[in-house]
């Protein structure tokens, strides 16, 4: 039985943890699969096409083409979801607390791609989205390693930051690098988008509706050449955070309910009585269907979203993508100007960033750190982003065209992901323990 209120980022963490360990997981097997003698049936299984036909149109792409661009689609959407509802009801919804939060996410960006752009040549300038994004899931499993019992403010401060980082050097680098391939398509998807925006003017809360219009949305900015994950963050930014029942209804029903099944319960008999257990269930279901009716469309999205996110995409994003030849590069190539900007951009440009801009935002008077969280906390925790792993290796696949090259940025950044972790989680063990406080808010 619950014994106690379950908090959604509390929900989102546990379910967030569990996907980023299983991701680690399966990317050593798909390392040791694609490196095995069967090597062949892994590139046999991504590399084969899979086409999707529409009426006369038809579409084919490898099976890894529609992890990349429709499964991660829906992680994006998970985590703008989650984003929203941290700014809008949740537990950045003051000013301070979010000012902080941003000014760091942008520090997190700005360094990084600073130390990035200052080693890598001019032929590769456009890879500094890989070290501009974070990853969510592998931090928060990387939090946990580190210990159970760090404050909440600073776990949801370090996801809504890597959160930040994610989406929005996915925007910038679909603005600044994305060559449309059909116009009339893409003013489909922006139509489209605008009936969604309509919807939500409209206080509309027909979910099916949002869901069928993001998909042709999604379909509309494919055909276009436009990256699938772009839909995701577009159907995230107009799903309503607000429930239509007011929570004083939602209440009273409820009591009367409780009431009912006290009642039943007070009638209880030693041997079975059919009439008052159908009465028991009656009342249970009663509660129930309130209950899935009080929930905001975006907690019921999330909630139902969510599992598939953590547990199907990524782990079959890196079982598609991480593995690489242990044969196809040369060791003394990893020193070159590309992997090493890639390393010290999120080794040390991540962290410093974040630090820094958070620092100067707090100094200001407008921003403040974390409740129950010393900079010490702040600064393995900020290590931690670094470990950029899953959305690094997305923004390398959209931007190193060249297969060698590409083969040393993931090597770079699994390195870099294992380093900054360790660094993370010692320094987080170093400066100690505080015990989190209890939530002011349901």
């Amino acid at each position: 039985m619950i014994k106690r209120i379950v908090y959604t980022f509390e929900r989102f963490e546990q379910v967030l943890v569990r996907g980023g360990t299983l991701t680690i997981v399966v990317a050593l097997l798909a390392l040791t699969w694609l490196n095995s003698p069967w090597g062949h049936s892994w590139l046999y299984l991504w590399e084969n096409p899979l086409t999707i036909t529409f009426g006369k149109y038809s579409f084919a792409q490898p099976l890894g083409f529609w992890v990349q661009q429709v499964l991660l689609t829906l992680l994006y959407l998970v985590l703008g979801l989650e984003l929203k509802r941290v700014l809008r009801v949740g537990e950045l919804k003051e000013k301070p607390d979010l000012i902080f939060t941003v000014a760091a996410s942008l520090g997190g960006m700005v360094l990084p791609v600073a130390f990035y752009l200052y080693l890598a040549p001019a032929g590769a300038a456009s890879g500094w989205p890989v070290v501009a994004t974070a990853d969510a899931a592998t931090v928060l499993a990387l939090l946990a390693l580190a210990s159970n019992s760090l404050p909440l403010s600073l776990r949801v401060y370090v996801s809504t930051a890597s959160i930040m980082q994610g989406i929005a050097s996915l925007l910038l680098s679909v603005l600044l690098y994305t060559s449309v391939q059909n116009m009339l398509v893409l003013s489909i998807a922006t139509g489209l988008f605008g009936l969604l925006v309509v919807l939500r003017a409209l206080r509309n809360r027909t979910m099916w509706l949002y869901l069928m219009l993001s998909l042709g949305m999604l379909i509309s900015l494919l055909l276009a050449g436009v990256q699938g994950a772009v839909a995701g963050v577009l159907l995230a930014l107009v799903i309503p955070v607000h429930s239509r029942v007011r929570e004083e209804d939602f209440v009273t029903s409820t009591d009367t309910i409780m009431g009912q099944l006290h009642a039943l319960r007070m009638m209880k008999r030693p041997e079975p009585d059919e009439e008052i257990e159908e009465d028991f269930q009656a009342a249970v279901h009663t509660l129930r269907v309130n209950s899935t009716r009080a929930l905001s469309p975006l907690r019921r999205l999330q909630q139902r979203l969510l599992p598939w996110a953590a547990y199907l995409a990524l782990p079959l994003f890196v079982l598609a993508f991480v593995p690489f030849a242990y044969n196809s590069f040369a060791w003394r190539d990893l020193l070159g100007p590309v992997p090493l900007g890639v390393c010290l951009g999120l080794v040390l440009g991540k962290p410093l960033g974040m630090l820094l801009f958070g620092w100067m935002a707090s100094l200001s008077g407008i921003a403040r750190i974390p409740a129950a969280v010393h900079w010490g906390q702040l600064i393995g925790a900020s290590m931690l982003t670094g470990a950029g792993f899953v959305f690094s290796l997305f923004q390398a696949l959209q931007t190193f065209a060249d297969a060698e090259q590409l083969t040393l940025v993931r090597i770079s950044i699994y390195a870099t992901s294992a380093l900054a972790g360790l660094l993370g989680i010692l320094v987080l063990a170093v400066a100690g323990k505080t015990k989190d406080l209890p939530h002011t808010q349901v």
